[in-house]
């Protein structure tokens, strides 16, 4: 039976945690984390088809689906992605011989402060992902699986970025803790212009994608911070890849410490033990800068420096969360105690904490 309209989904947004840049190659894992700021999709049946994106101040565009995609009335580059988000769910479900009525899409974002300071909490993944899944929950017959929210997310993520992991999409699709292998952006693209239909192409199985729940041991406490404004991911991932081509011998290296780094945490997850989860962390963190300055590009900023010494002085460990450059630092300690000192010591130091946490679920009816 279909949910009624109106219908609203809230998708959580992310936070890297362990094996950044690594992931971009076959096999490697990550651990990502969705967190507890939300991204929302309000759709509501309507006599004509409208898109209103708050965030850009972009309201009640109208828009078509005609020749196989959806045109937005506008002129505006930002709304590629959810364009791109609605042509491909849009058509899976005309695949499957369902025929939306019109409806008008509202989505807005809490990601970022009010201010409108970013935090590099992965909005563009996570509105392409409550748009997904808002329009599958209301005209899928049945309730849509995480994994086919994740897939149509990934696929039109990865159309209209052209790379990336997908780790975002993860998140912000199946939520909680998560061990990520990414399906590898060259081979999603390839795969979708040689598919026949995209229902096809979420049926079959993806080569090197694996996704797994965990879940951080209750003797281990996280702390967010934020140091300021970041350099371009994409700017970063391209210097980082540049390594491989100029000096492979130090990329593979870099590729073998985060392999290391990711592993001895998971290991610390799967036993509880978190001077393991400390260990893979430093470990990450050493890795992370290895490449930075191999690469010359700054990942660890003078002010996540900070963070993260910070943290080993309290008895745990940090790194940068995500391409690094500024953004956000990611901290483990051992005790409640000496979490919420770090949290004293990153204030006095200049840096934000932010009062965010794990987000157990994905893409939800609210």
């Amino acid at each position: 039976m279909l949910p009624e309209s109106p219908l609203t989904i809230k998708v959580p947004g992310k936070l890297m945690v362990a094996g950044e840049f690594a992931v971009l190659e076959k096999y490697q894992q990550l651990v990502v984390t969705a967190v507890d700021r939300f991204v929302y999709a309000k759709l509501e049946d309507s006599s004509k088809n409208r898109l209103t994106l708050e965030a850009f101040d972009l309201k009640d565009m109208a828009w078509l689906y005609e020749a196989n995609a959806v045109k937005v009335e506008t002129a505006d580059e930002r709304i590629r992605f959810v364009e791109e988000a609605m042509t491909v769910v849009y058509t899976y479900l005309r695949e499957n011989n369902i025929e939306p009525v019109p409806f008008h899409l509202a989505v807005r974002s809490e990601l970022d402060d009010a201010s409108g300071k970013k935090y590099g909490l992965g909005s563009s993944a996570a509105v392409v992902t409550s748009v997904v899944a808002a329009i599958l929950m209301r005209f899928l017959p049945e309730k849509p699986s995480e994994k086919l929210i994740f897939k149509l997310a990934a696929i039109s993520h990865v159309k209209t970025q052209g790379s990336g992991s997908g780790a975002d999409v993860a998140a912000s699709s199946y939520g909680g803790f998560l061990q990520y292998a990414s399906f590898q952006a060259d081979w999603l693209r390839g795969a979708y212009f040689e598919t026949e239909s995209i229902t096809g192409l979420v049926n079959e199985d993806w080569p090197y994608f694996h996704v797994n729940p965990i879940q951080l041991p209750d003797n281990v406490y996280m702390c967010i911070g934020w140091t300021g404004s970041p350099a371009s991911t994409h700017q970063l991932v391209r210097d980082i890849s540049k390594l491989k081509t100029d000096n492979l011998p130090l990329y593979e290296q870099f590729m073998a410490e985060s392999k290391k780094a990711v592993s001895t945490f998971l290991n610390g997850v799967a036993e509880s033990n978190p001077n393991a989860i400390i260990s893979g962390t430093k470990q990450n963190r050493q890795a992370l800068a290895a490449v930075g300055r191999h690469a010359n590009v700054e990942i660890e900023t003078p002010l996540l420096k900070t963070l993260c010494d910070l943290a080993e002085e309290h008895g745990g460990a940090g790194k940068p969360s995500g391409a690094g450059g500024g953004d956000c630092g990611i901290a483990f300690l051992p005790s409640r105690e000496k979490a919420d000192q770090l949290i004293n010591a990153w204030e006095a130091a200049g840096i934000k904490p932010l009062d965010i946490t794990v987000s157990k679920d994905g893409a939800v009816v609210i």
